[in-house]
């Protein structure tokens, strides 16, 4: 018996090292020959420029620029169920960046997440992703990144285990989670509704943080946009599984990609905060708007027949019944932290000082959002101007903060109550 268990483990092991080494063959690819960094004056202005309006799109910066850092030269940690993985220097340095890369190379690292050495970039790369994206635009991006100061930076090693670490191995993940292709328009929508399918689904990579994963760290199929968390916050469903109170209309998602923040919905926080703020804070109007149109389609958005005014009401009557019963702590809390801003006497929630029980971080499946911004507050960078919250870390226990959000759950929430909130709590104060 132990003979037979024995072949079969070898027989299955032979055979997942011929399946590796056919997606390896299968997906190799060639170093590109290094050339020398074009000079600045190569590329007009108005290409550069798009290429700067596009890298935002793309929220690049985000990735690829460290704390305290140099713009775009990498050092960056993204936390993976696999380990620490640093984002690179894409600088045009001779050395550490991309100054010895083609226009080819830089295309090819796009769209099929390879490297100018032949080497398979870890998917935390959104290649998946950037593999719709045109020939125009990359060519756009490569001139902006291209004209950027070179700087000298070498990423920290990357703590993916072994045998995780080995690049040919990424050649297997893509046979089974990557299929390379350009972007088709839809002739049944339209122009807008192209346009902002075309962003959203490429360069932007929504779906990269709105998309929950398998095991393999590859969006799971057929998942797309149904709520993921994400660097200890919770990227919300955009689809009709979204529990707002409200539905996220065209002009709602116009407001809050174009300003962070929306009275019926709430403010941009967290890592949504620089993808507004920082990344898209330079698109034209069009491209925001193409956003909204395409995401309120993905929503359903139009289907849901909603009495605004009913909500809106019904929600601030739930807010002004503070109830002390039973020495109810979080209420307590609520009403010495929180209701000199939050309590709304006139019926017209404001974007200012948002209306609770319209808020999508309460009615969220996951506390992360709602926990966070108690903790850490809203600072003077995270939303539109005049939006200002005060952190309560240092004033509140890990206790305090989880009866509060219980209190606001139950009553100004219509969803089920949260679970286990102290270990959530927990994780975001240490996640900050």
């Amino acid at each position: 018996m132990l003979k037979k268990i024995f072949t079969g483990l070898l027989l299955s092991l032979a055979l997942l090292i011929v399946a590796a080494l056919a997606a390896y063959l299968y997906y190799w690819r060639p170093a590109l020959a290094p050339i020398d960094p074009p000079a600045a004056t190569a590329f007009s202005p108005q290409v550069v420029e798009k290429g700067r309006i596009l890298a935002g799109m793309g929220n690049c910066a985000a990735c690829h620029t460290a704390q305290g850092g140099a713009d775009y030269a990498g050092g960056h940690g993204l936390a993976t169920p696999f380990g620490t993985i640093y984002a690179t220097n894409i600088t045009p340095d001779r050395q550490t960046g991309i100054g010895r890369w083609s226009l080819a190379a830089f295309q090819r690292a796009m769209r099929e997440g390879v490297g100018r050495d032949g080497a398979h970039l870890f998917p935390v790369f959104p290649y998946t992703h950037f593999t719709l994206v045109s020939d125009a635009d990359l060519t756009a991006l490569y001139a902006y990144f291209m004209t950027r100061p070179p700087v000298y930076a070498v990423a920290p090693a990357n703590s993916v285990p072994f045998p995780l670490n080995l690049r040919p191995l990424q050649a297997g993940w893509k046979l089974l989670f990557f299929k390379p292709a350009s972007y088709q328009l839809d002739p049944a929508q339209g122009l807008d509704w192209n346009r902002g399918r075309y962003l959203a689904e490429g360069l932007a990579h929504c779906a990269a943080c709105h998309t929950p994963r398998n095991a393999l760290g590859a969006e799971l199929a057929g998942s797309s946009y149904l709520g993921a968390s994400i660097d200890h916050w919770y990227a919300p469903a955009l689809t009709s599984a979204n529990t707002a109170p409200l539905p996220w209309t065209q002009d709602e998602l116009y407001a809050f990609l174009r300003t962070g923040a929306t009275a019926l919905h709430g403010v941009a926080a967290g890592p949504m905060s620089a993808v507004v703020h920082e990344g898209m804070g330079a698109s034209p109007d069009s491209d925001i708007r193409a956003l909204a149109t395409y995401f309120v389609g993905v929503a359903g958005a139009e289907q849901r027949q909603v009495d605004t005014d009913t909500v809106v009401k019904a929600g601030i009557a739930r807010s002004q019944r503070v109830s002390l019963v039973d020495n109810d702590r979080g209420a307590s809390l609520y009403v010495a932290a929180c209701a000199s801003c939050h309590s709304n006497s006139d019926g017209k929630p404001t974007a200012l000082r948002p209306e609770l029980s319209l808020n999508s971080a309460v009615s969220a499946p996951d506390p992360a959002n709602l926990t966070q911004v108690i903790l850490h507050g809203i600072s003077k960078d995270d939303a539109m101007p005049g939006v200002l919250m005060p952190g309560f870390a240092a004033s509140l226990t890990d206790n305090d903060v989880a009866q509060l959000a219980a209190y606001l759950r139950r009553s100004r929430s219509t969803q089920p109550a949260w679970t286990n909130l102290e270990a959530a709590v927990a994780r975001a104060r240490a996640g900050k």
